[in-house]
């Protein structure tokens, strides 16, 4: 049996270094392969993809994302081969969270070398058994956590080039549903995202608001409205005009228009 690949994730240097001090201690007890070190949700999705390891030592509280919400964009994502998630973290109180998202083990720090040492093992037992490391520690469909499906994500999971990007939502402008697509735009560039905008509102209803069946806009990037004035052919020799109204978008010459049924909370949330 090969050698279980392992992945460290942890926002400290000095915290990674000390995991793989243990792990060299270790090795002896619990042979293993460390394929790599990552600061950041980022890097590890990276990481990740390049050498699928069969164990991820994660830590809970990181910038941007903890490693709860990690987990749980790996289940989005349908990530596969999963590795075995094993919790490295200074705090207590997320233990259930963790074991919410099926985590193999919750390690507090400072980690023993013995404590570490078990929870590998157990990994390599469930292999010898038959039992995949991915499917042991696989997360369910979110739908099994209450408590974690009803907190919105912070960061939307794009596939671009063969590569997973992590896009702050905080970062989003407005999506917009054209054809089969929908596309997340932010101040800097565009990415196309394969899911609902019904789901997104549905999720997202208190930072993204629709203004249009094809579009919802960030409340905090609402410039303003205006008026537009659109010249159609009435009756193909006279022509007639049309006014409605738009969405003026921070950051950007974009223009959103706001349908009739969407304009009265538009203009309730612009009073306000």
């Amino acid at each position: 049996m090969s050698l279980p690949k392992i992945l460290i994730v942890d926002d400290e240097a000095p915290a990674r270094q000390r995991l793989q001090d243990i792990l060299s201690d270790i090795q002896a007890e619990c042979p293993c392969h460390i394929v790599g070190m990552a600061s950041n949700a980022q890097e590890t999705l990276d990481l990740l993809s390049t050498h699928q390891p069969d164990i991820l030592l994660l830590d809970v509280q990181m910038p941007e994302m903890t490693g709860i919400e990690f987990v749980q964009h790996l289940e989005r994502l349908r990530f596969n081969p999963m590795p075995a998630i094993i919790f490295v973290t200074a705090y207590d109180e997320f233990a259930l969270k963790a074991f919410e998202v099926h985590a193999l083990d919750y390690l507090l720090k400072p980690v023993r070398a013995a404590r570490l040492a078990e929870a590998i093992k157990r990994v390599l037992s469930l292999r010898q058994i038959g039992a995949e490391s991915a499917t042991a520690s696989s997360p369910t469909n979110l739908a099994e956590s209450p408590k974690e499906a009803k907190r919105a994500r912070e960061c939307f999971t794009i596939i671009d080039r063969n590569r997973v990007l992590l896009v702050p939502v905080n970062e989003v402008l407005f999506l917009k549903a054209e054809q089969k697509y929908l596309t997340v735009f932010t101040k800097t560039r565009s990415y196309l995202l394969e899911e609902s905008l019904s789901a997104i509102e549905q999720e997202m209803g208190e930072r993204l608001v629709r203004v249009h069946r094809n579009a919802l806009v960030a409340r905090n990037a609402i410039q303003g409205v205006e008026r537009a004035v659109h010249t159609i052919d009435a009756d193909g020799e006279h022509e007639k005009t049309s006014e409605s109204w738009q969405i003026i978008v921070r950051d950007t010459s974009e223009r959103l228009p706001i349908s009739r049924r969407q304009w009265p909370s538009i203009k309730a949330l612009i009073k306000n």
